[in-house]
């Protein structure tokens, strides 16, 4: 196909206001809407992975969009009343097939590829850490836009109907939602006794992908590839179809996507820990010292050095041997639901903490005492102010010799928090330095093995 060729496709064909309409629905949906897409080391503008995910996210709608303006296209030949003119022409139907489908492919794909740039921009603005992982997300998720239009093309010539675009878009959608929901997801219990989902082989058959809930966790090279067959399988499919003239032929038409569907499930994982897996090359750890973090955080170490070295001296200042020695990072990616898991030896922190993200300065020094004290039991994924907290205050305000909020704390809670914490804070301050230590150390005992209650244990009470 030449740029003539290609001229005339765009001049007479709907595959330009395809394009324009899954590239201004994207960016309406992530601009005008405000999401978790736009909050924390997760944000889609923060890092290259988180970018590619978050827009792939948003296939859930542009998906089924894309597939019923591809049926749209597919029957310009039936409304122009052309179809039978065509079929008498000399020229080979795979030719015609071909200038449309790939005409509407470029279109697709660059409108993703725009979606795609706009979001690096303002990655390049916000991170050191520069990687082409993220690159196959990206590239799979144009392959399904494409994929889905020229199924919707080929849909369309064989089922020449005004309901065909919207019956195929709303197909498309309630697919893509059963993927999302029970249909697509297998139920776990953790340990504490939540019940969550995990996604299952069947699921990754859907262009989405999950939001994004951690910037170090990223699609495994066989999921990649499974989506790849499959789409190409849709693509051949499409393309048949659009091809076909006969009952029979388009019968036969479907061998691809079954065929590409059957192959995809043998080389998906089945296993949901093979499916989103952690960056290893991004989890690497760079350090100041006994200051880590990540190489996705790594312009952040700057900041963050002075106050983690300060915080170790405090803590070692209190509680001598028994003091944690580092700090780091987390880079543990764990359920939906289930228990942290902390170290005595190490102040475990993450940067979408509530404490730590409101932190700067002499703060972030308070923010880590805290975490190195009670690093909070909290599920994984799940948020609250309690307990945990009122201990991580008295905690620091033990180690400091003055009582203040803790960075973070809601302004409506600090009235309610000073009244909980003042009164253990002022008892435990007047007991004998041996009997303050014996408190401390089953605080800590309980908030580093989330069994029994921390601020319970500052009161005197039993730790389990």
């Amino acid at each position: 196909m030449n740029i003539r060729v290609l001229r005339i496709e765009l001049r007479r064909s709907v595959a330009p206001w395809a394009g324009a309409v899954i590239l201004a629905t994207a960016l309406a949906f992530l601009y005008l809407l405000n999401g978790a897409w736009w909050t924390g080391t997760t944000a889609w503008t923060a890092q290259w992975t988180s970018m590619a995910l978050w827009t792939r996210a948003l296939l859930f709608y542009l998906w089924p969009l894309a597939v019923g303006l591809g049926a749209l296209q597919g029957l310009r030949d039936h409304r122009s009343k052309m179809s039978e003119l065509l079929t008498s022409t000399p020229r080979p139907a795979w030719h015609r097939a071909a200038t449309g489908a790939g005409t509407t492919a470029i279109t697709l794909a660059s409108a993703f590829a725009l979606l795609v740039l706009v979001g690096g921009v303002q990655v390049l603005a916000n991170t050191e850490y520069m990687h082409l992982g993220w690159l196959p997300i990206s590239l799979v998720g144009a392959l399904s836009l494409v994929a889905g239009a020229v199924l919707g093309m080929g849909a369309g010539r064989a089922l020449p109907s005004a309901l065909t675009p919207p019956a195929l878009a709303m197909g498309a959608f309630v697919f893509t939602a059963l993927m999302n929901m029970s249909a697509g997801r297998t139920e776990t219990t953790t340990g504490t006794g939540i019940t969550s989902t995990e996604p299952n082989r069947i699921s990754l058959l859907s262009p989405a992908v999950d939001e994004v809930r951690d910037a170090l966790v990223t699609l495994s090279a066989s999921v990649h590839v499974g989506q790849t067959i499959w789409l190409l399988g849709m693509a051949a499919t499409g393309f048949a179809l659009l091809v076909a003239a006969t009952l029979r032929a388009r019968l036969i038409a479907l061998t691809p996507v079954l065929a590409g569907a059957a192959l995809a499930l043998l080389v998906l994982p089945s296993d949901p820990g093979r499916m989103y897996v952690v960056d290893e090359a991004a989890a690497e750890l760079v350090c100041d010292g006994p200051v880590c973090v990540t190489k996705t955080q790594q312009a952040r170490l700057a900041d963050l050095a002075g106050p983690g070295k300060e915080a170790l001296r405090l803590l070692h200042g209190a509680l001598g041997s028994q003091a944690p020695v580092s700090v780091r990072e987390n880079t543990a990616v764990l359920p939906d639901g289930s228990t942290p898991q902390w170290s005595r030896k190490t102040v475990l922190f993450d940067f979408d903490d509530d404490i730590i993200a409101a932190a700067k300065g002499e703060e972030l020094t308070w923010a880590l005492i805290a975490k190195g004290m009670v690093p909070g039991c909290t599920p994984v994924g799940w948020s609250g102010f309690g307990g945990d907290e009122f201990a991580q205050t008295v905690a620091v305000g033990w180690v400091l010799g003055d009582l203040r909020p803790l960075p973070g704390t809601p302004a409506s809670m600090r009235r309610e928090a000073d009244a909980e914490t003042r009164p253990v804070w002022k008892e435990l301050k007047a007991l004998p330095r041996a009997e303050q230590l014996s408190r401390i150390n089953a605080m800590r005992a309980a908030g580093i093995s989330c069994k029994g209650d921390p601020f319970d244990a500052l009161k005197g009470g039993t730790s389990r």
